[in-house]
């Protein structure tokens, strides 16, 4: 199964060590930052956390407060990754690199966690957080040098749907075996960029890593088909082979590694979760042709026969009866 749900209080502590374990707290989620209570006799605040994969999701409670990560934090700590913030009560003040929000609950806000900011929350409250590093946007053509805070409203449209992605990925992420808690974050961080992806923030069509992402979404529209090969892919993009290959060699893997590997982890999952297939009836569902070549290379990926999994989850049953 995934991580557990973590959790944090500063209740019942004296505000100099409220302080301090809200500042450990957020040094152990993003990086190290300055953290004042502001005119509050006191810092009451509550995280829940959890990971999905590599995202970390949160969701924080305090009272009025600021934190800010100021040029001396820097040189402490790289803060390598975005935060993806959605406001769901109370109001805060964000600053960063002469550009102000005021955040209001149905908000969303993203930004690069690295560079200097300062959120000032005068009462009390409430977000959920996504911390997504930033390798993984890299890889979905952003680029993050370009990166500008922006706001995004989570009412409707594309951030509601990201939003209640985020919410609802929260409370199964403890019921997630690691192999679906990919997926789930694959899928998570694709909704996520939806909206920035509509304000053309960070992120270059025209890129080699926007290219890359492009190829992605087309190997997964066309995964099931068993004739998906580098010259159709080529076409639909409108660009070479040779330049594709390029692309996926750079990441350490040829084109074909990437279908086959997408193919195996789909019908993987299908092993865990599904009745009513056999075997031979989910390997040619993702594309295989030949079961002995599908068990050969599921045993060559995965360690062990696509059989045991198939046992393991339906009682021992023969791997070609089909379970109503």
């Amino acid at each position: 199964m995934s991580d557990t749900v973590h959790s944090l209080s500063t209740t019942g502590l004296t505000p100099k060590r409220q302080i301090q374990r809200w500042s450990d707290a957020l040094t152990d989620l993003c990086g190290q930052f300055d953290v004042d209570a502001l005119e509050g006799s006191s810092l009451e605040g509550r995280i829940n956390y959890t990971t999905v994969s590599r995202l970390k999701l949160c969701q924080i409670e305090a009272s009025q407060h600021r934190i800010a990560h100021t040029i001396s934090r820097i040189r402490l700590s790289e803060h390598p990754y975005i935060k993806i913030v959605f406001q769901t009560h109370g109001v805060s003040h964000f600053e960063q690199e002469g550009r102000h929000f005021d955040i209001m609950p149905g908000d969303c806000f993203a930004y690069d966690v690295s560079c200097p900011h300062t959120i000032i929350s005068p009462t009390l409250t409430r977000h959920e957080v996504v911390i997504v590093p930033k390798d993984l946007l890299k890889e979905r053509g952003f680029q993050l040098s370009k990166m500008a805070p922006c706001k995004l409203s989570a009412r409707n449209g594309t951030g509601r749907i990201a939003y209640d992605f985020v919410h609802a990925a929260f409370g199964e992420a403890t019921r997630l075996s690691p192999l679906n808690a990919v997926g789930v974050a694959d899928s998570l961080i694709d909704l996520l960029l939806l909206p920035l992806r509509e304000t053309g923030a960070m992120f270059d069509r025209g890129s080699a890593e926007a290219t890359y992402v492009r190829a992605q979404g087309f190997i997964r529209e066309h995964l099931r088909d068993p004739d998906l090969c580098i010259d159709r892919i080529s076409a639909a993009l409108g660009c070479s082979k040779r330049y594709l290959h390029m692309l996926f060699s750079d990441r350490g893997m040829t084109v074909s590694d990437y279908i086959w590997r997408a193919r195996l982890q789909h019908c993987r999952q299908e092993l865990e979760n599904q009745t009513g297939k056999t075997i031979t009836d989910v390997a040619f569902s993702w594309g295989f042709s030949s079961s002995s070549h599908f068990s050969r290379v599921f045993r060559k990926y995965f360690g062990i026969a696509p059989s045991s999994v198939h046992k393991g989850q339906h009682g021992g049953m023969p791997a070609d009866v089909v379970l109503e």
